[in-house]
């Protein structure tokens, strides 16, 4: 049986996995270069690769290995192939190159004189004067790196990661023998792990998993130009072919999972599944990630999430990925591989994988994190032992028991202690912890029968995902002794907010409850962003702008939800203008003044715009005698053209106003900026100034900087 020298190309990086099959073909003496492998084997061997070959890109027949750095040598040798041999007559042989730190660097050149060497050869050996090309294809190769030159014989034709099931190719593609690779460099081998694919698009991953599960060869259901070859008989091809089928194993008991939250992909993965053989193997399923969990006590996630390519999709993907941890957490004892070009992933999760492997996909650099959970093995061990598995995100930190001891009898005495503390002050929202513990960092609050916790620093020793599982365990302990149903307890990440995002959503569950304070009513949002709906802290300034608001204009700037227009319209002010930039906070502030009796039609308005350009077009006449000032510290909006600071800003926000306030009018200005200065010499000409900070701070605030606030009076 004739002798030929193969060489089987790969993509960077999968040169290992590559190795591997072939050697579980039974091929030996392989020698690895970078981005392909070389070995001598029966020219049939060009059939078994062919078929079977799932993480390689193409197979070659090389005829001819030299060195060329003249035209001259490279048309010589070329002629001197006997191409007789290889190409059939009436074949035809286009010539496709590449030159890599080469003396003959013009491919189409290199091209064109192997394309010349090779008809000149024909017709010599065939005796005529012209070479008739007919439909059977010999793709020819040449490769030429550091001037080394490859005449290849392209045994493929197309790429082998068209399979033949793939009907629908969305907008991020990732190629079959790629997601083979991943398949095969994973724990997963079809045992009873379960494999999820959280992303799984049009099915890629879940389908070559199955096909590597039950066997199918990856070309079984494809054509190669080479079947076409005079020496590579049909009927050689079709006994192959018939052993494979024969090789099939039966369906997979644990079908695999690929969700997705686009239904319409999903759609032609099952079509594709269906196309491989593998339909009743896999089950697909809309689903968001954030939704991703099992009961099963072991299993391998293996997925390539979105990573996007344009800087715009920075702030989505990040926000994806940053659910990677608490997801995974869930599920203790499984393993993750997750296959994205997404920069600085271990960073953004804040965990370092067990492996990482740099791979191309198509020319974008990625990596593949490798996160190696405990073996089934591990978890039998351990319960021989009585101890506990270390899983790979999340599990309770040291001294956890000993924190949540702390930091139950803290809550349980302030429990105790303000027992009847709300009820004597007619409210039913307070704080009830507040960072009193260094070790447990949270806020506690209370919202008639619901808790409010918000954490506003990570100890530094936890990763993300422990962190993630430490927060939850604090909030069922602070449940646990307020006696509050799981159900009613809302956890909040609080890191430092800038621009749009202190109003961007962290939810969108709309858990909403009404709320009493000081005999008026205010709808908070427990669940979908940072801030509730009524600040707390400020219970105390409401009720000083109650007390001084009996037939005044009020102006409220930056009202949020409008909970200090109440608090003046309760205590006879002839009229309120609230002003915010966000339609939901003018709504929610028409909501709340509605909700206390409180219309248009008495003289309260609701105005969305930006401060700074409302001030200077109010009309001449419309001016107040009470206003609230309680901007944020910095604010960006795609509807004004200037970012807010309110440092830099406060002094010309307040020389604006001062334009439209009466004499002798009085505005509360406060902010949450701790290092911020008022600057009393520019404003000393136009108010008289006096700071009540320890007046407006409740009691029930340890944190006595929470806010600063100055009362000032219009010279």
């Amino acid at each position: 049986m004739q002798q030929v020298h193969l060489v089987v190309t790969t993509v960077f990086g999968l040169e290992a996995v590559v190795r591997r099959e072939l050697e579980q073909l039974g091929f030996s003496r392989i020698t690895t270069r970078t981005g392909r492998l070389e070995f001598d084997a029966p020219i049939e061997s060009v059939i078994t690769c062919n078929l079977w070959l799932r993480s390689a890109e193409r197979v070659f027949i090389s005829l001819a290995e030299f060195e060329a750095r003249d035209f001259g040598v490279l048309f010589d040798t070329v002629n001197a192939i006997d191409w007789e041999k290889w190409i059939d007559e009436g074949g035809r042989f286009n010539v496709s190159g590449r030159s890599v730190q080469s003396q003959l660097s013009s491919v189409p050149a290199c091209q064109k004189i192997v394309k010349k060497a090779i008809v000149e050869k024909l017709k010599a050996q065939r005796g005529g004067e012209w070479i008739e090309e007919g439909d059977e294809e010999y793709p020819v190769d040449v490769v030429l790196f550091k001037d080394q030159v490859s005449i290849l014989l392209d045994t493929s034709g197309s790429g082998l990661h068209k399979r033949g099931y793939r009907t629908w190719i969305g907008p991020a593609p990732l190629k079959e023998t790629l997601a083979a690779a991943l398949v095969q460099l994973s724990f997963w081998r079809g045992d009873d792990r379960l494999l999820v694919d959280p992303f799984c698009g049009s099915g890629t991953i879940p389908i070559e998993a199955a096909m590597i599960a039950r066997n199918i060869a990856p070309g079984l259901y494809r054509e190669f130009c080479s079947e076409e070859w005079s020496y590579l008989p049909q009927e050689r091809w079709d006994n192959a072919r018939k052993e494979a089928m024969d090789a099939i194993k039966p369906n997979l008991q644990q079908r695999i999972l690929g969700y997705d939250i686009d239904g319409f992909i999903l759609d032609h993965a099952r079509e594709h599944a269906e196309n491989a053989g593998v339909g009743e193997d896999i089950h697909f399923q809309q689903q968001d990630f954030s939704e991703l969990s099992s009961k099963r006590p072991h299993g391998v996630i293996i997925t390539n999430p979105p990573y996007g390519v344009r800087l715009s999709d920075a702030p989505e993907i990040r926000d994806l990925y940053s659910q990677m941890p608490r997801v995974f957490a869930e599920l203790p004892t499984w393993s993750f591989f997750v296959f994205t070009g997404f920069e600085d992933f271990e960073g953004l999760i804040q965990q370092e994988a067990s492996r990482r492997r740099k791979l191309y996909n198509g020319r974008l650099e990625c990596q593949y994190y490798q996160f190696h959970g405990p073996s089934p093995d591990d978890g039998r061990v351990a319960r021989e032992e009585g101890t506990q598995v270390k899983q790979v995100f999340g599990g309770l930190p040291e001294r956890t028991d000993e924190q949540a001891q702390i930091f139950e009898n803290r809550l349980a005495k302030m429990a105790r202690h303000m027992r009847k503390w709300p009820t004597k002050r007619g409210i039913t929202c307070y704080r009830l912890y507040d960072r009193d513990i260094p070790e447990v960092p949270l806020v506690v609050d209370r919202y008639d029968d619901h808790l409010h916790i918000a954490e506003y620093e990570r100890p530094n020793e936890h990763t993300l995902a422990e962190h993630e599982t430490w927060l939850e365990y604090m909030a069922k302990v602070a449940g646990k002794v307020l006696e509050i149903p799981e159900k009613k307890v809302f956890v909040k990440h609080r890191g430092r907010q800038r621009g749009t995002q202190q109003y961007t959503p962290v939810a969108k569950d709309a858990h909403c409850i009404d709320v009493v304070e000081a005999g008026l009513t205010f709808r908070v949002n427990l669940s979908d962003y940072i801030d509730t709906g009524l600040f707390l802290d400020h219970r105390n300034t409401r009720a000083m702008v109650c007390d001084e608001a009996t037939g005044k204009r009020m102006l409220n700037l930056f009202a949020y939800t409008g909970s200090f227009s109440v608090y003046a319209a309760a205590g006879g002010a002839s009229s309120t203008t609230t002003v915010d930039l966000s339609n939901n906070y003018v709504d929610w502030s028409r909501w709340n003044m509605q909700a206390n009796g409180f219309t248009e039609q008495q003289g309260h308005r609701f105005i969305r715009h930006d401060v700074m350009t409302l001030l200077d077009e109010l009309e001449p006449g419309d001016t107040f005698d009470l206003a609230v000032v309680d901007p944020p510290t910095f604010s960006n909006s795609k509807s004004t053209d200037d970012d807010w600071d309110v440092q830099k800003d406060h002094v010309l926000l307040l020389t604006k106003l001062h334009k439209v306030m009466d004499a002798a009018g009085v505005v509360y200005f406060s902010n949450n900026f701790r290092r911020f200065k008022l600057d009393e010499d520019a404003l000393a000409q136009m108010y008289d100034i006096r700071e009540i900070s320890k007046q407006t701070v409740p009691e029930d605030f340890r944190n006595k900087r929470i806010h600063r606030c100055w009362r000032m009076v219009v010279k």
